[in-house]
């Protein structure tokens, strides 16, 4: 499925979906219009997705940022609806029901880092550079930058980032928590495949089960988010693929998975 600046494939129940405008992929309001379309599409078919790989064409760069040409039309008025669809559309890709692979292929900064945060995995190139440059602009992340990335490297590595507005390196990124893994640009898709291979094998129900109760906990004392927890996983018992997980573990076998 193509759109202008979006397209997708699905083979094997791993959906590579490509943001296409290179050299710099800028995530423009079409573009941001187009991964909502795709996702959307995406979620009608859930049966058939059991991974997403969300990569940029070209090698110069995953998403480079936000269309800055419009920024001088911006006034507070038309600035805060677009920053609460830009929230709605990330949410549908943090929250989709299945593991979402970030495959960053270069530059990934301002709205791109913002958008590889909504993922699940993330893995860069080696001349891939990250950053929150928006303060260079008179403004901050407006997309989740000042939010995700405090979460997932800590108060003080998110606060020097995104008030210097400095770049980092892939190594740096993998160093922080940014990033879960660094390989050759020449293997970057090779190891989102191996990745993405990896996630169909297992079990697809438990897996939406770990990704919801992970996300929601962030969200929640540490009770709640241990009753939620034991909810989802007396769940699960109620399922096949748990009996054949714990079948096949005791037959020492390969488990034969159905989402059932």
């Amino acid at each position: 499925m193509s759109r202008t600046y979006v397209n997708y494939k699905l083979e094997d129940k791993i959906a590579i979906v490509t943001i296409d405008n290179p050299p710099m992929n800028p995530l423009s309001d079409a573009t941001r219009e187009d991964l909502e379309a795709v996702f959307t599409e995406l979620n009608e078919n859930i049966e058939n997705v059991g991974v997403v790989i969300l990569t940029g064409a070209g090698e110069k760069a995953f998403v480079a940022g936000a269309d800055i040409k419009v920024f001088p039309t911006l006034n507070p008025e038309n600035a805060k609806p677009r920053l609460i669809k830009n929230k709605e559309r990330s949410h549908m890709i943090e929250n989709f029901m299945m593991p979402v692979i970030c495959a960053i292929n270069g530059f990934c900064l301002g709205g791109g880092l913002e958008l590889a945060m909504c993922c699940d995995i993330r893995i860069a190139a080696d001349h891939a550079k990250l950053g929150q440059p928006e303060i260079n602009l008179g403004i901050i992340p407006g997309s989740g930058g000042t939010q995700r990335l405090t979460r997932l490297v800590g108060e003080g590595i998110a606060k020097e980032l995104i008030l210097t507005g400095r770049f980092i390196d892939a190594q740096e990124a993998l160093r922080i928590g940014l990033v879960n893994k660094v390989v050759s640009k020449e293997k970057l898709m090779e190891e989102a495949m191996d990745t993405a291979r990896l996630l169909i094998s297992k079990p697809p129900l438990a897996l939406r089960a770990a990704k919801e109760v992970i996300h929601q906990g962030l969200n929640m004392t540490l009770d709640q988010g241990l009753d939620l927890e034991i909810e989802r996983w007396s769940q699960l018992c109620s399922t096949e693929d748990q009996k054949e997980g714990a079948a096949a573990f005791i037959e020492k076998r390969k488990p034969v998975f159905k989402g059932r």
